[in-house]
């Protein structure tokens, strides 16, 4: 009987191991699915021919932008002096990979016009003579944010650096300088490099003021992306003495941490 016993208590204790180690198993597995998808497009337009000379800075930028954001685990796509088309790809290979839940950023340094209270990023090999060419050839910042939240992204983020004085609104009728507001769809968080209507210079550096910042805030321990474009929209607003001052438009139901290691139930739904 004790034989018996034994044999009995022994099957019990490796079913009770089996149940043990597929409960690990699905308890790793469901942590591993709460990782936030991080994914990040970063554009950088710098050689327009209409320009009296090539833009450095908006490249420089996108290229720092990009090994930050990938420091802080994110799977970025990055592309350099791009054309309508080259944008419109860069914007469909974005939309096939946004997955319910994920935190997306958009990030667009080169030339920008508003037209019609909207504002467009603008392609390399962009011909503008009149408005309408601004709307057909130009790239709707609004559109692209609309595409996160049609994707089901969770946190959508925007950062334009692209109120500079550009080559092509002389040329209008309707003289109009940087960019319209842009309006945040839900749980949407914009920085841009200036106030709406204001023109923002370029500066001596390797870098744009506003991505200066951003990258000092970026690399400093703590915050979420909410606390860093506010710190940066301060910094660069108390260095210039309210000359330029970049604007911060917010939905987010809350903070989004930008560790590489945090997971979907930190983020605002």
């Amino acid at each position: 009987m004790t034989k018996i016993n034994e044999q009995e208590t022994n099957r019990m204790n490796l079913r009770q191991l089996r149940i043990s180690r597929r409960a690990i198993a699905t308890e790793q597995g469901d942590d591993a699915g709460k990782r936030v998808a991080k994914l990040a497009l970063v554009i950088g337009n710098g050689h327009y021919p209409d320009a009296n000379a090539p833009l450095a800075q908006p490249i420089n930028d996108a290229r720092a932008l990009t090994a930050a954001l990938r420091g802080n685990g994110f799977d970025v796509d990055v592309v350099e002096d791009a054309s309508r088309d080259d944008m419109s790809r860069a914007i469909a290979r974005l939309k096939s990979r946004i997955k319910p839940d994920s935190v997306v950023m958009l990030f667009f340094g080169g030339y920008g016009v508003q037209v019609g209270r909207e504002s467009y990023m603008i392609p390399v090999d962009a011909a503008i003579w009149k408005e309408s060419d601004v709307r057909r050839q130009g790239v709707s910042i609004e559109a692209v944010l609309n595409v996160m939240k049609e994707q089901g992204a969770r946190a959508k983020l925007v950062v334009v650096d692209a109120s500079r004085r550009n080559p092509y609104e002389r040329r209008f009728r309707a003289f109009s300088h940087g960019l319209a507001p842009i309006s945040a769809p839900d749980n949407a968080l914009i920085l841009t490099s200036a106030t709406p209507g204001k023109v923002a210079d370029d500066s001596e550096g390797t870098h744009s003021v506003l991505m200066s910042e951003l990258l000092a805030n970026l690399n400093a321990e703590g915050g979420g992306v909410e606390t860093v474009f506010n710190k940066t929209r301060v910094a660069i607003s108390r260095a210039s003495d309210g000359e330029q001052v970049p604007t911060v438009s917010s939905s987010l139901a809350e903070d989004v941490p930008l560790s590489a290691t945090e997971t979907s139930e930190t983020t605002g739904g």
